[in-house]
Parts: C-alpha cells; structure tokens; sequence
C-alpha cells in the first residue's frame, strides 16, 4: 500500500514540476479539424484529374497549417483562422482571393467566427478591400464590444487595426471574371431559382482544452446585387460553435440558410431533442432544405470530436484530420 501512495505522489509532483495542474492534466484531449470549400451539383467530368488533385492538395495544405496550431497548444479559434487564411489566399476558392464577381463588376467579401467556449463572434459583411476577412471577424470578435462591421466601416476597422488591405485588382482571376462577363452577356439576374453555390469554405476546430470554433468566409453568389449579404456572416445561419454541442459550418444557397437558421438548428437539434450532430446535420440538409429546393452542405464537429459533412448536391469540397491524426479529402 505504502508503494501505491509513494507512486500517485511521484505522479503528482511530476505533473506539477511540468507546470500542469493536475485537472488540466487529466482534461487533455486530441485535437481535430474540418473544413469544406463548396458545394454544388457538379459532376467528375466538369473537373479534370489536374484540377481535382489541385483542390485536394490545398485542402490539405489548409488543413495541416491549422492542425499544427491545434498540436502546439494553439486554441480552435487560432487554427479556423489560421486554416481559413490558406483557403483565402487560394483563386480556387469563392473567398478572398478567388471570390466572384457582383453584377456590378466589383468583389464584396463576407467572413464569421465563433468561440465555443464564451459563445462571442465576429463577422464583416460586404468588404472589398481586406486580404483576409476571416481575420477582420477574429478581430472584431476580440477588440470590440460589436459581432458585425460592414462595409466600409469594417474596411476602416481592418485598417486600424494594421490588417493586410489591398487593392480590388488583387482579387483579379480570370476564371470568375470570364464568368461575370458571360453572365453579363446573358443578362442573367440571380433569383431563388438560379442557385450559384461553389466555394464558400469554411472551417471546424476542437483544440487541445476541448474547445470549439467554427468560421466561415465567401465572395457570396455569383453575379449578386450589389450589397448583397447572404448566411456566412450571420452567426446562427452560416456559422455556429457551442462547446456543449458542436460547431457548424455551411455553404449553400445563403438566402435559405438564414430563413432557416440552419447551422444553429443543427444545434438545437442536439441540444433540446439529444440528437446527434450527424443525424441533426443530415436531418437540416437532406430533409428540411431539400423539401425547399434549397443546395448545400455542413461540416461539423460534435463536442466529443466527432467530424460529421452533410450535403445535398452532387459534390462538396471537403476533408478532416481526426482525433487519430488521419487525414482525408474528398469531392463527390
């Protein structure tokens, strides 16, 4: 006996020597992380091998660099940013650098966080000349009492708060501007009917303490009215992160995910029926919005690391690293 009680006081007294109380200790969990890049009714033969490998390796670039937060200590929050920057600062996606075109021939830019474990958040809505709006809704989410700043008080914010600006000719790629001019040639106008959901990315996190972040970023729908805003600010309807529950990203025809609320009522699910987040994730996007004729998909962690994607359309740019460190991407 008087051996057991010598071992458990060389445990403690070890622990302690390495600056971690015991609680904390004992409270380490793995990490993980997901994201998604879009979704859309898409098939194999509209993307060739070159780009599917193109789309999958910065999937995975984005992942690692935020999987690495997360194994050095790093919070959720951290690694969303620091995942969602990489996807930004990619022409594949329809977020920062890759982003659409307005009907007026101009980038608008949204972007959302949220802690799981004070609840706050932060978004920027129609923003046209921040790099990275994913890191101005970190910001406004830490240094003010606000969770949205548009226009172009977000852009002064972000520039106040010495966050990379630039020009709109930065966003330039010729893949979306040839898209807006055969959209312009057509004379298309975006109705309920005339979904455009590709690239909206987005990331979920679960950190080394258990806690949870979820973010989003988009350029919107193609060829949108001006000062358009669909659900990937809007905290509840594009993006949701609750440590009891889970966190929720989605991407999708935005005007139905905010009628729908539908990242918070996948939580709800879990929270008020005691559902799990992949039946709630499926239930919302397979079930509720397909009744409604309504395109997209969700990534989602539950609060036990639990990596979950539900989607309605023929393909969703999506991967993980699970708590087990494999990692995989996938399209279709």
């Amino acid at each position: 006996m008087k051996k057991v009680f010598k071992w458990a006081a060389n445990v403690v007294m070890t622990v302690f020597l390495m600056g971690c109380p015991l609680g904390v200790w004992s409270q380490h969990k793995e990490v993980c992380i997901a994201l998604h890049g879009g979704a859309g009714n898409i098939s194999k033969e509209e993307i060739t091998e070159a780009e599917q490998k193109a789309y999958c390796e910065k999937m995975e670039e984005a992942l690692k660099a935020g999987h690495q937060v997360l194994t050095k200590g790093g919070s959720s929050v951290e690694a969303v940013e620091t995942a969602i920057r990489v996807l930004e600062d990619s022409p594949l996606f329809n977020a920062g650098k890759g982003a659409v075109y307005t009907a007026d021939g101009t980038i608008e830019l949204d972007a959302s966080v949220m802690c799981g474990k004070s609840l706050k958040a932060g978004a920027v809505a129609g923003v046209t000349n921040i790099r990275n709006p994913i890191s101005a809704a970190v910001r406004v989410m830490t240094q003010t009492a606000h969770v949205m700043l548009i226009g172009k008080g977000a852009e002064a914010f972000a520039a106040a708060q010495k966050l990379d600006t630039v020009s709109q000719e930065y966003f330039y790629t010729e893949k979306r501007w040839q898209q807006y001019l055969n959209r312009k040639e057509k004379g298309e106008i975006i109705t309920d009917d005339k979904q455009v959901v590709f690239g909206t990315v987005g990331v979920v996190a679960m950190d080394m303490e258990g806690n949870l972040a979820a973010g989003t970023s988009t350029g919107g729908m193609s060829y949108k009215k001006h000062g358009r805003v669909g659900d990937s600010p809007i905290i509840g309807a594009g993006t949701y992160a609750d440590n009891r529950y889970g966190a929720v990203s989605c991407t999708g025809h935005g005007e139905f995910f905010i009628r729908n609320v539908v990242a918070y009522d996948i939580i709800a699910l879990k929270a008020y029926k005691g559902w799990p987040v992949q039946k709630a994730a499926r239930y919302v996007i397979n079930d509720k919005l397909k009744k409604l004729n309504a395109e997209g998909g969700v990534i989602c962690i539950d609060n036990k690391g639990r990596i979950t994607a539900a989607f309605n359309t023929s393909a969703m740019f999506r991967g993980y690293i699970n708590k087990k460190g494999e990692m995989k991407t996938e399209i279709f």
